[in-house]
This record gives C-alpha cells, structure tokens and sequence, in this order.
C-alpha cells in the first residue's frame, strides 16, 4: 500500500521495515507472514506517512 504513494524500504532490521518517502517522511512496519495489519496499527502507520485512508 505504501509503496503506491512513493514510499520505498530504506531497510530492514529483523521483521521491520523502515520506509521513507522522498519528501523525507517515514515509518516502521513490521512484516511477519501470514498476519495481517490491525485497525489501530494501520491508522497509526497512516498517521505517521500524513495520509488518509482513501
């Protein structure tokens, strides 16, 4: 989802993923397979990049 608005993954340590944007915006999302994100981390990693849900 993220990297359709521009944000790349600048690294990775362990299962998370550090993406930035190039306007220098970023956020951590852990990635661990077969899970998916909850609500509240969801609006969190959203909040964090400043976009909306749409």
């Amino acid at each position: 989802m993220l990297s359709k608005v521009a944000f790349e993954v600048a690294r990775v340590r362990g299962s998370h993923h550090i993406m930035i944007h190039s306007d220098g915006r970023r956020t951590v999302v852990p990635v661990h397979s077969g899970e998916t994100i909850g609500r509240g981390l969801l609006a969190q990693i959203l909040r964090n990049c400043q976009i909306t849900r749409e």
